[in-house]
């Protein structure tokens, strides 16, 4: 009875919304069934709500219902672990906040450093987009929009040829050293991208440093991406 009035008390402090497990309780391990057994009463009440196996949170009513927890908070242990960044969301939910697309998902994919399989969380599908550079708060900007060229083809209710103008706007607006960054990182991502990135910086009369040294001069790049929307893109072998 003292281990639910605790873990009672502490469910009443959370903040509503907030995913929790059970190692958020401070409650000694030995006692770890008992908690486990308190937070599936507290479930059954409606207290807490299940988000999948061993996650849980406190609800918010609002006038137009029950608030379900963000989505940063739904995968949060995907994001950070302990205070480093260990990933970020990337895909269509980042993609809309570029303007380049104005579909809603209930898909939600994250950049890693880690391969893991996909997995379902309640009402959302979680997939993973391997990411070969350090993931940091400074560089995650910067990887969304690389990661919009590397799935140019695959943005919902867009084409290549209307998705690219709002990138480069993008592009355009960072600083010098962000652009430099952004080269920088590109490096690491597949040739096609890097034929992007150069493509743009070059059109944009920015310096697009060893970017074209790095391609094969043979490849072709067929991205249905007409000279009209990028001028520079036949020397980078864009089609």
């Amino acid at each position: 009875m003292v281990i639910r009035e605790q873990v009672r008390q502490e469910i009443d402090s959370l903040q509503e919304g907030v995913v929790v497990t059970a190692s958020d309780f401070e409650v000694p391990r030995h006692y770890r069934a008992t908690l486990i057994k308190a937070l599936n009463q507290f479930e059954y009440a409606g207290i807490l709500k299940k988000v999948s196996k061993g996650k849980y949170y406190k609800p918010r009513q609002s006038r137009f219902g029950e608030m379900t927890p963000s989505e940063n908070e739904i995968v949060k242990d995907f994001l950070q672990k302990g205070r480093k960044t260990i990933g970020y969301i990337t895909g269509t939910r980042a993609f809309s906040g570029l303007a380049l697309t104005t579909q809603i998902s209930s898909d939600i994919l994250i950049g890693t450093n880690v391969a893991r399989r996909p997995l379902q969380r309640g009402q959302y599908k979680i997939s993973f987009l391997l990411q070969p550079n350090s993931i940091t708060s400074k560089n995650i900007p910067l990887l969304i929009i690389l990661d919009s060229l590397r799935l140019i083809k695959e943005i919902p209710a867009s084409t290549p040829e209307e998705a690219l103008p709002q990138i480069i706007a993008w592009i355009r607006n960072l600083s010098a050293s962000e652009q430099k960054r952004l080269a920088s990182l590109a490096m690491k991502y597949r040739p096609y991208v890097r034929a992007l990135t150069g493509a743009i910086l070059e059109y944009l009369g920015c310096p697009f440093f060893d970017l074209q040294e790095s391609l094969n001069p043979i490849s072709r790049y067929c991205l249905d991406i007409p000279k009209s929307v990028l001028p520079t893109s036949t020397k980078w072998n864009i089609v």
